[in-house]
């Protein structure tokens, strides 16, 4: 039996984000599990966590396939009592190994404290930039409209936490999607792991905009990695 393919979202977006993915992949035979929307933001690492659990079930073989922040929790999620065999990043954060990882690179955090409000909170990921024009990332409006409505506001302390690498990792076949090269250096230590890659032309959200692409590339990687 195949295994189900679990689509995990960044915490600070939602599932609409892979919506289209999964129409796709079930389409084509596959069993897909999503993350459910979040009725409250994650506003830690282990609540975040704990909901990515959740949604992985626990009686199937499953491949957990993380996009953005997502992928700095799959460490973890490999060593609780799921029954993982693999894993595909998407244009995701991937851990080295270590005891711990910081939730987000310094220089990164920096720029996020000052966007933070007197209580602390941060604005919804889409406002994050200074770039204005974010069009390029949605395929139309209605598309943005519908991942903006589940963007997740977190404190800025949740990105101050860092994140728990288990000993031994990584210890299960895996694989590398980019999207462009924003995520450059993890696909380069991905390929150091000695992990397939494949790179698709497109910006971090590109699951929205060719979603038969993405996961025809999916597919590919899994069937690659056994």
């Amino acid at each position: 039996m195949d295994p189900v393919l679990c689509l995990l979202p960044s915490p600070l977006l939602g599932p609409a984000c892979w919506r289209p993915v999964a129409a796709a992949l079930a389409a084509d035979g596959w069993a897909v599990a999503e993350v459910p929307p979040e009725q409250v933001a994650s506003s830690t690492g282990a609540a975040a966590l704990a909901t990515f659990l959740a949604a992985i079930p626990e009686d199937r073989d499953v491949v957990l396939i993380p996009h953005s922040n997502a992928g700095l929790f799959v460490p973890s999620l490999a060593a609780a009592r799921r029954r993982t065999v693999g894993y595909v990043f998407a244009d995701a954060g991937l851990p080295a190994a270590g005891e711990r990882v910081p939730m987000v690179p310094r220089q990164l955090y920096d720029m996020l404290a000052a966007k933070a409000d007197t209580d602390g909170m941060l604005p919804p990921w889409t406002q994050w930039w200074d770039r204005e024009d974010l069009s390029g990332l949605f395929p139309d409006a209605y598309t943005r409209a519908e991942v903006e409505s589940q963007q997740q506001r977190l404190p800025l302390s949740y990105f101050a936490e860092s994140v728990l690498v288990p000993p031994g990792w990584p210890d299960r076949p895996g694989a590398y999607l980019a999207f462009g090269e924003t995520y450059g250096p993890e696909r380069a230590a991905a390929a150091a792991f000695g992990w397939p890659v494949t790179t698709l032309p497109g910006e971090h959200l590109h699951m929205l905009v060719n979603p038969a692409e993405v996961a025809a590339a999916l597919i590919g990687l899994v069937t690659e990695i056994g």
